[in-house]
């Protein structure tokens, strides 16, 4: 798991002491571990973590509703190029 996913992880964990973990595929909104109240502050970590400016807008929630929906759209690992 990527740096940056592992503290976005870290995070929902903080925020829900009764879980020890967090499936990759667990719905986050269905099972209200990102809720109304913590959405904006988790934007702002996924931000921070990935580099990538998040336009609320323009953002679907199919890319933040599991971790490996999150992992897959902002965590992507680079490209090799094989000579």
């Amino acid at each position: 798991m990527a740096d940056g996913l592992q503290t976005v992880k870290n995070w929902i964990l903080e925020r829900h002491p009764e879980r020890d973990d967090i499936a990759s595929d667990l719905d986050l909104i269905e099972n209200r571990l990102i809720d109304s109240l913590s959405f904006v502050e988790f934007v702002f970590l996924l931000e921070q973590e990935s580099g990538t400016a998040i336009q609320m807008e323009t953002l679907e929630v199919e890319s933040i509703r599991t971790l490996g929906a999150i992992g897959q759209h902002f965590f992507k690992a680079p490209v090799e190029v094989q000579a």
